[in-house]
């Protein structure tokens, strides 16, 4: 697993690939991210939200930090880590990682239309094709289940891409508690500490 290098003072701009269906979370997890890289002092750039979020079509967001971000290309083969929600995202979106890049995907998997109308099959081979990317695979969800909040599944994946961010606990707490209900604070912050987790105790 290569950390995403956010200390070297000579071009280290970052990217990051978030990818999942509308309603998972996503597109909060994308704002998660993008406060965290600037509490930690980094300029920040997010691309627009591609996809349908609001019909639980696929979406897909880019996070960009570093000293200067000059742009907002994400073109494939340059993301340092692609976080897919669900496993058939991770495969639409593998091109876009670098070679030596980081992707964490949620041991998930949403029945595109077709399918779940019965018009088409789950392509086959899924689990084999994530373990020929070295794909890092958690239980996000059954994990957001034990933090006592299910709706925290996007928080229990930035848990476990600060394994190779190293923003530094401090930092996502503070972003956490200034973002999410003040009611899911105590269950996202243990989403955070349960995602993080996962990723240390599987190397």
């Amino acid at each position: 697993m290569s950390a995403v290098d956010t200390t070297t003072p000579s071009d280290n701009t970052r990217t990051v690939l978030l990818c999942g269906v509308g309603g998972q979370g996503t597109i909060t997890a994308a704002d998660l991210l993008a406060r965290a890289a600037a509490a930690a002092g980094l300029d920040v750039k997010v691309s627009e939200i591609h996809g349908m979020a609001q019909r639980g079509g696929a979406v897909t967001t880019v996070v960009r930090f570093g000293d200067k971000v000059q742009s907002m290309v994400a073109d494939p083969g340059c993301c340092d880590a692609v976080v897919s929600f669900e496993k058939m995202e991770a495969l639409r979106n593998v091109a876009f990682l670098k070679s030596d890049g980081f992707l964490l995907v949620a041991d998930d998997s949403i029945k595109p239309l077709p399918v779940a109308c019965g018009m088409a099959d789950m392509p086959a081979g899924i689990d084999e094709s994530l373990v020929s990317h070295d794909a890092t695979v958690i239980p996000a969800t059954e994990l957001a289940v034990q933090a006592g909040n299910i709706k925290t599944e996007n928080v229990v994946l930035l848990g476990a891409l600060e394994n190779v961010l190293h923003f530094g606990k401090d930092v996502w707490t503070k972003v956490i508690e200034g973002r999410v209900p003040p009611k899911t604070i105590e269950s996202n912050l243990k989403a955070f500490s349960l995602g993080f987790e996962s990723v240390v105790a599987s190397e």
